[in-house]
């Protein structure tokens, strides 16, 4: 990872990432209806997770019927937007869905008439990971074409390779998966926002979980990066809080591919539960612990690698391990859009919070009647809060232009932005690993930070 210098927050940033965490509970904290009481999903012995929820995620508002009036401020400068996002190196797995998710947002804003007045522009661009300079080629590209706003990169560490170069050009940064808590006070001028929670809410989400299941001690095997590290810290902390004691903690660096001594460090110290905070590096880890007799049912995964492995392991390796992912279930009706755009997609992670990033982007440029960056930037956190819901482009866009206030709320669900750009509250799926290694949902957090 390339470390970055950060200079003095700006101002009116969030003074603390830990003002609180409020989960609304079942008796595993699901958001959503609780499943049949006595039923728990087996697993290790002293572990035993409660059943999946009956239903799950936030219901999406239906938008404004109607057609949509035309803008009474024109641009002479169309909307143009890049995309940093991961086409190879470790996240790529990430990239379809927030491909097909920016696509799919481009299509339906410029099917309601573009940004005053024009088509919105889209450029792709791959961020491939830390261990290339793929990412601060691709923006150097995005940034001499034009663009007013990035949506990307997936990684946080990546991120922190160009933040200063896209904010320093008077350009919006808008992650769709950056979830390090760093970003919350980086210097960004105010053009750095994400729709992706602070993994303070996810490591609290996971922690609090593992203790539920009736973990007491966990070990975890974590990338030594920002994303890694910081969502280690948050998920020990949650856990030692619920009086659990994480026994041990291997780190490994992006580029390795031996794995053998973190795994043989951890399952020393004989854990209940093992949390595996990686990238795809969990393709090589999980043989080797399954191999050394850990049960699939002691594993508990992370965004970076809450992936589909039915083409990587024998069927059953993973059946009963979960995972987290910031963000609300995917809807079936968004997936069916998000295949009519993509139809080779498995995953859907992040393609909500990508969709909601250009919607917001969009919205905003109509807020300011500008397609400039920093006008943008300006209006971004007024159209997510403290005004009449609505949920698509569309919607949103008829309500501006008719002279009302606008409380956007969209796939990844309530988006309402702190002053330092972050959401300040938000879904964390749960997700449950079947027999052909495909996961599905099992329950949802929601918290407020």
């Amino acid at each position: 990872m390339i470390s970055l210098p950060q200079a003095a927050p700006r101002v009116a940033k969030l003074t603390a990432l830990s003002i609180g965490v409020a989960l609304l509970a079942t008796a595993c904290g699901g958001s959503s209806t609780p499943g049949s009481t006595g039923s728990t999903t087996p697993a290790a012995s002293g572990i035993a997770c409660p059943a999946p929820s009956a239903s799950g995620g936030a219901t999406t508002a239906p938008g404004a019927g109607g057609s949509v009036p035309a803008s009474t401020t024109t641009t002479e400068t169309p909307l143009k937007i890049g995309s940093l996002l991961p086409t190879t190196g470790s996240l790529a797995f990430l990239g379809p869905p927030e491909i097909a998710g920016v696509n799919l947002g481009i299509k339906e804003v410029n099917d309601a008439g573009g940004v005053l007045g024009k088509p919105v522009e889209v450029i792709h661009r791959d961020s491939g990971d830390t261990k290339t300079d793929i990412a601060t080629q691709s923006t150097t590209a995005l940034l001499g074409s034009g663009v007013s706003a990035v949506i990307g990169a997936a990684s946080s560490g990546v991120s922190k390779t160009v933040i200063n170069q896209i904010t320093g050009a008077g350009v919006i940064q808008f992650s769709p998966a950056n979830t390090s808590p760093d970003f919350t006070t980086w210097d960004d001028k105010g053009l750095y926002w994400r729709t992706a929670p602070s993994d303070v809410l996810q490591g609290k989400v996971l922690g609090n979980y593992m203790a539920t299941c009736g973990a007491q001690t966990v070990g975890m095997i974590v990338l030594n990066d920002a994303y890694g590290t910081g969502l280690a810290k948050n998920v020990k902390e949650a856990f030692e809080a619920a009086g659990g004691k994480v026994v041990a903690e291997e780190l490994f660096n992006e580029g390795d591919s031996q794995f053998s001594s973190q795994v043989d460090k951890v399952i020393a110290s004989k854990p209940d539960a093992i949390a595996l905070i990686t990238f795809d590096q969990a393709k090589s880890i999980v043989p080797l612990m399954t191999g050394k007799g850990i049960k699939a049912t002691q594993m508990f995964m992370v965004d970076g690698n809450t992936s589909d492995y039915s083409k990587d392991f024998q069927a059953g390796t993973l059946k009963g391990a979960q995972g987290t992912i910031p963000g609300t279930f995917a809807k079936d009706d968004f997936k069916k859009k998000l295949l009519a755009i993509d139809p080779a997609l498995k995953d859907y992670s992040y393609a909500g919070e990508s969709y909601d990033a250009v919607n917001l982007v969009a919205l905003a440029a109509e807020a300011a009647k500008s397609t400039k960056g920093t006008d943008i930037a300006k209006q971004l956190k007024a159209v997510s809060e403290a005004g009449e819901k609505c949920t698509d482009f569309a919607s949103c866009v008829t309500l501006l232009r008719n002279g009302k206030d606008i409380d956007y709320d969209g796939q990844s669900g309530p988006v309402t932005f702190s002053d330092a750009g972050d959401p300040t509250e938000a879904y964390i799926g749960i997700y449950e690993y079947q027999d052909d290694n495909t996961y599905k949902p099992s329950k949802e957090e929601f918290g407020k930070l």
